[in-house]
């Protein structure tokens, strides 16, 4: 009862109007600090890897990296034959002013599509290529402009700008959505568990000031790790759930005592008795949530350090705000009000572990071998289409088409099928040599000109130091097809190496969005084992930690690797497959997102020790009051079966919500998260971990024993005496 976690929350029960106005304050002030310093977004250069990434970097460093690109199809309304004359009017005013633009690097000539029914207008803009959707809004009022001049004709815009602007927009009606069905199915289900409008909001308004608080620190530490952009979609996602979760468990246990003293104890120790339990499980469980969650940063990939980010800032925040707000408002909330609720919580709290859950634990506590074998065989035989795992990067043609730029975008490819893909190669070698490179990408040219997998088109720049040359190369196939990869590969195995590949001290490589998608998965792939190898290792270290035992720590590394694998499995069944597109809203792109299986194994491990350490922490209690490990598996059991199915419910919801997002790899982490949560609530953590534990009796807590617990401690604290006391 002397623990830290206790001192926090004993503080906070004894002067819960200051503990509140301070949480209130901090929320506040991580706002205004947040708005005021602004979020520091990744630039360009942060997502360079591979050799895409070098290539890219060579050229920035020349002046000749790429520019944004926006195109304006000028096309007659309602299929009619194109005006041409009418057309090239409206493409060379839209030029004009186009060109006036200061965000307006340049504009080409128009293009006519082989039909003539298209007239194409390219706008290069300034500056780095991440921060064009910034400026696109200058060059859509200009084509609005064009087109109210001339009603006869259809302008339409699309662009690697425009689609970003119009992935963004999505993307926050989405988590508008998320939050329309996430907030009231919580509430719900905390109504269910608590019985009362009071209790079930305390919860919901901690996570939620959580969530502010965090998205306020993470502008503040974006400008130490750049924000990819997907911060407050995983600080939604993971702030909700967790922040939830670890309430509850606090909630939960401060219920129970209370139930179990029979008004005897004051709110303030039955606070203390809380904190001194299921506080310190969640404290354990979000610093394992941290730990594994830090593993990320070793990717070397700014959309996973963001990942990784906004992770440990909400959870750190949610912790917080368990141990220091939570105290002071149950406090607050007085006798009164808290006295209608225990009746009831105390027959949730009994009844919650009757039947149902009875019949659900009868497996483990009977026959504890046969339920091992038959529910590790469940879990592998859902992990078998794992080995079909096809992982892509997700590019541009796999979003939405409800954007209206990406409708445009698939007229372009339509029509323009030369201009689908565009392959940069960048070489620098001494400034002597320029003549030798020139000749060198000449000749890369002529190879590609009769390749079926290139369309001939082509382009050298040479940058003013004669040091750096480019080469565009154009591709007639989409970004994700098989001919668009099989087009990099002859470039980079066989027409490179025999023509630039022999000036000597040139470096060379290939850029360009083909290469990104090619590069990316491969750089995750080489950073995989160091980054599962040190989750593992966390995993286990914080195992060992919490229990102060070796076999838990190995056996709950194994459980998660076995709840991870189903998962993943379930995953590529459903997504990798054309069957379920209807059912969920999706296009199968017959792949799996690059970050969704390393992110699903590091956030899972994380929150698996959430279930692990509550209902273990129970088991162990017992066990330290003198009771046989093989009795106190199912009595822990029982005791938490509620509150892990609560926990389960509320996770599994805020994951789910996301299934609805348009984004598809959003869509991916969220079914996958929220079939791994109820896999290792409900079939690990009910069937497989009881099992184990009831196989292994008193060597599952080797190599050390639970020490027996004092039964004058709560005695002793000084917040525990009558209620009379403290009137």
């Amino acid at each position: 009862m002397n623990s830290w976690t206790v001192r926090v929350a004993r503080l906070s029960a004894r002067h819960p109007w200051r503990a509140i106005a301070g949480w209130l304050v901090f929320v506040v002030l991580c706002l205004g600090v947040g708005s005021a310093v602004g979020t520091n977004s990744a630039k360009t250069a942060d997502y360079r890897v591979g050799e895409a990434g070098r290539a890219e970097t060579l050229a920035a460093e020349a002046g000749l990296e790429r520019r944004a690109v926006e195109q304006v199809l000028i096309s007659a309304r309602s299929g009619a034959a194109l005006d041409e004359g009418a057309a090239r009017a409206a493409a060379d005013e839209l030029s004009e002013r186009m060109r006036r633009l200061p965000e307006v690097a340049g504009v080409a000539e128009p293009a006519l599509s082989k039909d003539h029914r298209i007239l194409l207008v390219e706008v290069a803009l300034k500056g780095e290529e991440r921060d064009a959707k910034d400026k696109v809004g200058a060059l859509v009022a200009q084509t609005s402009a064009v087109q109210e001049r001339h009603p006869a004709l259809l302008l339409e815009e699309t662009g690697s700008p425009s689609i970003s602007k119009g992935v963004d927009r999505q993307r926050s009606d989405d988590l508008a959505l998320s939050e329309a069905i996430t907030l009231p199915v919580t509430l719900i289900t905390l109504l269910l568990v608590f019985g009362s409008v009071t209790m079930a909001g305390v919860p919901l308004l901690l996570a939620l000031s959580s969530i502010a608080a965090a998205v306020g620190l993470s502008m503040v530490v974006s400008h130490v790790s750049p924000d990819a952009g997907v911060g407050t979609n995983v600080i939604l996602m993971i702030g909700l759930a967790v922040g939830v979760d670890y309430t509850l468990f606090h909630l939960k246990r401060e219920r129970e005592e209370r139930a179990r003293s029979g008004g005897r104890l004051s709110p303030e120790a039955l606070v203390e008795l809380a904190a001194a339990t299921s506080g310190r499980a969640v404290v354990v469980s979000g610093l394992a949530v941290v730990a594994s969650t830090a593993t990320l940063y070793l990717a070397s990939d700014v959309i996973f350090s963001s990942l990784a980010t906004g992770t440990i800032v909400v959870v750190l925040v949610a912790v917080a705000s368990s141990l220091t707000a939570l105290p002071a408002l149950l406090v607050t909330l007085g006798r009164r009000t808290e006295r209608r609720a225990p009746r009831r919580s105390a027959r949730r709290v009994r009844g919650g572990d009757g039947r149902v859950w009875a019949a659900l634990l009868r497996p483990a506590a009977r026959h504890p071998v046969a339920t091992l074998c038959l529910s590790v065989l469940a879990l592998l035989a859902l992990a078998v289409p794992l080995a079909g795992l096809r992982i892509t990067e997700m590019s541009r043609d796999t979003h939405s088409r409800d954007i209206p730029a990406m409708r445009v975008y698939d007229r372009l490819n339509e029509a323009f099928p030369e201009q689908r893909v565009t392959h940069q190669v960048v070489v620098r070698a001494a400034a002597a040599r320029s003549e030798e490179v020139t000749d060198a990408l000449r000749a890369v040219a002529e190879r590609t000109t009769a390749d079926p997998l290139f369309s001939g088109a082509s382009r050298i720049r040479a940058a003013s130091d004669g040091r750096t040359h480019t080469l565009e190369l154009r591709v007639p196939h989409l970004g994700d097809s098989d001919e668009a990869y099989a087009s990099l590969d002859r470039l980079r195995r066989d027409v490179l190496p025999a023509t630039v590949g022999r000036v000597a001290g040139a470096e060379y490589g290939v850029s360009g969005d083909v290469a990104r998608y090619a590069d990316y998965p491969a750089h995750q792939n080489a950073r995989l084992p160091l980054v599962l190898t040190a989750l593992l290792l966390v995993t286990f270290a914080m195992t060992v930690y919490a229990f102060r035992s070796v076999v838990l720590a190995l056996l709950g590394v194994v459980l998660n690797l076995l709840s991870a694998a189903a998962a993943l499995g379930l995953l590529v069944l459903v997504f990798q497959g054309t069957w379920a597109e209807g059912l969920l809203g999706f296009d199968s792109t017959g792949s799996i997102g690059s970050r969704v299986p390393l992110f699903l194994f590091v956030i899972l491990f994380g929150l698996s020790m959430d279930y692990q350490v509550f209902v273990v922490s129970r088991i162990r209690e017992a066990v330290g009051d003198g009771v046989p490990t093989r009795q106190a598996v199912p009595a822990g059991l029982r005791s938490s079966a509620s509150v892990v199915t609560s926990a389960a419910v509320v996770m599994t919801t805020v994951f789910a919500a996301f299934v609805f997002l348009h984004i598809i790899e959003m869509k991916q982490i969220g079914f996958v998260l929220a079939a791994a949560v109820l896999i290792d609530a409900f079939v690990v953590r009910v069937l497989v971990l009881p099992a184990a534990m009831l196989l292994l009796g008193e060597r599952s807590w080797w190599p050390s024993r639970p020490g027996r617990r004092s039964p004058g401690a709560v005695a002793k604290s000084p917040a525990a005496r009558p209620a009379a006391d403290v009137r």
